[in-house]
């Protein structure tokens, strides 16, 4: 009779149930492992092999096959190890036939018998607590698989360890959660000088989580105000706590069971790759936009990515996931993230004023910021100039006002957003304003004459577009959150506008470098 162990593949950062069963047939000695398995599956019958030897076990002189089912799906990674050594300890009596019934096995053997750490422990102890059982895993996974909650954890350093527990020898304790690592000291707002209107950006960016661009020459602060967004955003709920973490394990970042409430904060060079932004690679690893999943993700030097690479951002900005399409599947990630990018106004880096000025400009200007396709400017909220700090703005004293008076009225917003999402039960995806879609939106940002006419002389005027007249509204509604205002006025609806007026033409990039209203 076949012996059966319940395991799991994973899909992005979700575990799908898979049935490993073993049989042992007359015929030829041999160790076949089948269910479309990758390399590291195939390979499993030698780790396999490798750990009995160590333990001083020898594999029964048949033809061992292990079937890895639903053999349509298709399975990666070395974890299948363990529940394959199971099910077939238990085909050969060493372990009971009802002993684990009632476990979620993952593992990789070592040749000593020793059970090395996986990745996705986390996402596996979530999936069994679905399934209405516990896990098994490895002793240096098991702080982080206690996290998943209420679920009956064995985490053995070794096949012998396990063994001894179901028969009796000894027992394996539960592990317990990792500790939740202090944050880092942030970096202060108060160490930015002068740039009140680039500031004034950040804060609204933070309290709704819009995507925001900073446009400067070098020096100009924008990295330093970027670096500076963690500081003034509230820690992950405990439900996007779970969400970021079971990323985080699957691409094995999660060091000792260890998680933080501090969001993450993402920032690529620009020579990343669009597999590394969106994820890929032969196992389809999570990629940047879903390592900053619930938080930042920062592009420096935004143009110099290449456009195959910002453009893939493009749906993944509107629909909050990425799927990676393979041939005969597709993996899912999560990519929930507030973009921040900054960039120089072209080449040369001071567009056409000041030190350092272009000679071409304003075709350079236009040229250099074309880089970056229409559709994704047009998924970016706020739209900043950053002027050159001045030598008066450096001369003066450091800003009484840091990132500890900011980081409470973005929370106090926050909490406004959030009240709201429950109270009206509306369609968004995290309860802020930078997700709200739909008749939530239009109940939330119900305008009167004054504004309504406002936004619709400025859409008229800009052409401005269906999404960019949407953002618009939720920026204007973050801005009235701020003030702690109930209705969407005319002043919310203006500097809205200001925030998302963008350069199309020679002459209206002229007139932004002169630093004049673009109408």
């Amino acid at each position: 009779m076949p012996a059966r162990i319940t395991t799991v593949a994973f899909e992005g950062a979700e575990a799908r149930r898979v049935e490993a069963e073993v049989v042992l047939t007359n015929g030829h000695i041999s160790f076949h492992v089948v269910g479309l398995g990758d390399k590291a599956v195939a390979e499993s019958r030698e780790r396999v092999r490798g750990a009995f030897a160590g333990m001083g076990l020898s594999l029964p002189g048949k033809r061992i096959v292990a079937a890895l089912s639903p053999a349509d799906l298709p399975k990666e990674g070395s974890h299948f190890d363990l529940p394959i050594a199971l099910a077939l300890m238990t085909v050969m009596g060493i372990i009971p036939e009802d002993a684990l019934t009632n476990y979620v096995c993952v593992g990789e053997l070592m040749l000593d018998g020793r059970i090395a750490a996986i990745s996705g422990a986390l996402p596996a102890a979530i999936a069994a607590s679905e399934f209405g059982m516990g896990l098994i895993c490895p002793a240096d996974n098991g702080a982080e698989a206690a996290w998943a909650g209420d679920v009956n954890i064995l985490a053995p350093a070794s096949l012998i360890a396990l063994i001894n527990h179901f028969k009796g020898h000894a027992v394996l304790s539960p592990p317990v959660p990792g500790e939740v690592k202090a944050s880092a000291k942030p970096l202060d707002l108060n160490e930015v000088k002068g740039q009140e209107v680039p500031k004034r950006a950040l804060e609204i960016a933070a309290a709704g989580g819009h995507n925001l661009l900073f446009v400067g020459p070098p020096g100009s602060g924008k990295s330093m105000l970027a670096q500076r967004l963690p500081g003034i955003l509230p820690p992950l709920t405990s439900r996007e706590l779970l969400e970021t973490s079971q990323v985080w394990s699957m691409a094995g970042l999660i060091a000792k069971g260890e998680l933080t409430r501090e969001r993450p904060f993402r920032a690529p060079h620009h020579s990343a790759s669009m597999a590394a932004l969106t994820g890929g690679g032969m196992r389809a690893k999570p990629g940047e936009v879903s390592l900053a999943h619930n938080g930042v993700l920062f592009l420096d030097e935004l143009p110099e990515f290449s456009p195959q690479a910002l453009d893939s951002l493009r749906q993944p900005l509107e629909t909050n996931e990425i799927i990676v399409a393979r041939a005969n599947h597709h993996v899912k990630y999560p990519a929930r993230v507030q973009l921040v990018a900054a960039m120089n106004p072209c080449r040369c880096g001071y567009g056409g004023v000041g030190k350092g000025a272009c000679g071409k400009a304003p075709r350079c200007i236009r040229d250099y910021q074309g880089r970056v396709s229409g559709p994704l400017m047009d998924r970016i909220d706020l739209q900043i100039d950053v002027p050159p700090v001045t030598a008066m703005d450096m001369a003066l004293p450091a800003p009484a006002e840091g990132s500890k008076e900011v980081a409470a009225r973005v929370s106090a917003a926050r909490e406004i957003q959030l009240d709201r999402a429950r109270r009206l039960d509306l369609a968004t995806d995290n309860g802020l304003n930078a997700t709200a879609y739909g008749a939530g939106l239009e109940h939330i940002c119900a305008l009167d004459d004054s504004a309504k006419a406002l936004l619709t002389q400025a859409a008229q005027q800009t052409g401005l577009s269906a999404r960019g007249w949407t953002r618009t509204l939720r920026l204007a509604r973050t801005i009235a959150d701020l003030e702690q205002s109930g209705p969407v006025l005319r002043r919310h609806i203006a500097e809205a506008l200001v925030y998302r007026r963008t350069a199309t033409t020679d002459d209206q990039v002229e007139a932004r470098m002169q630093g004049r209203v673009v109408s």
